[in-house]
């Protein structure tokens, strides 16, 4: 045993274990984040609540069952960080994480228990093979793992690249993604309840674009769910 701890203690010191939103190795083995941050993730509690904020910046823009975001995003916080690491370190498994939490989170909400299938917002293919992955898809999957439902990939798809959205206002964010999405088969989307995925909701825009080209579908409902809120 003592042999067994020394081996880990050496493994620790040149391969630490260290917390992804403070960089702390006080956590545990298992986790991706320690005790401290895991408390101070600053849930929006969105999902348990009709006409919530996420919900009102939808309003009079496209109708949906219902709208939620699991927390709260700011500049220089620590789910900025996070969402970071997901984007552009290559760190999918915070995006599992944090998509089971929110998928727990959708779970105990009575407003969203007909969902019948995730669809992650996607990006144009370019972008995507850059990347290496679609983060919203990465979110999805954890989400897939604790809701029970699955995932329909490939299916809502981006036709163009657009030009970056930092810096433009509400109408030019629309204007820049207004016919960028494209459906390959309305019939596997026909029916259901479809819960449209990303990872940040700023002015909507761009979710907005892609929700009305599903709801051309015949008999589709749709809901929006993000992993991040930036509040204004």
């Amino acid at each position: 045993m003592k042999l067994k701890s020394l081996l880990s203690d050496v493994m620790h010191l040149f391969y630490p274990h260290i917390c992804t939103g403070c960089a702390s190795d006080l956590l545990d083995e298992d986790n991706l984040l320690c005790i401290k941050c895991i408390n101070t993730l600053p849930h929006t509690n969105y999902a348990q609540h009709a006409n919530n904020q996420v919900e009102k910046i939808f309003w009079g823009r496209i109708p949906l069952a219902a709208a939620h975001s699991q927390f709260y995003f700011a500049k220089t916080s620590m789910m900025q960080e996070l969402m970071h690491q997901l984007k552009y370190k290559n760190n999918q498994n915070i995006g599992i994480y944090l998509g089971e939490i929110m998928g727990n989170s959708l779970v105990d909400s009575n407003r969203f228990k007909d969902i019948d299938a995730l669809v992650p917002l996607p990006m144009y293919p370019d972008k995507q093979y850059k990347r290496g992955y679609n983060q919203a898809a990465v979110i999805c999957k954890g989400m897939s793992a604790v809701m029970n439902v699955p995932v329909i990939n490939n299916n809502v798809c981006r036709q163009y690249a657009t030009e970056t959205q930092t810096r433009k206002s509400r109408v030019e964010r629309w204007e820049n993604v207004a016919e960028s999405f494209v459906i390959k088969n309305t019939h596997a989307l026909s029916g259901k309840h479809l819960l449209l995925v990303d990872d940040v909701l700023t002015t909507g825009a761009t979710l907005e674009a892609a929700g009305n080209m599903i709801l051309k579908v015949p008999d589709v409902r749709l809901s929006i769910a993000t992993l991040a809120f930036a509040a204004k």
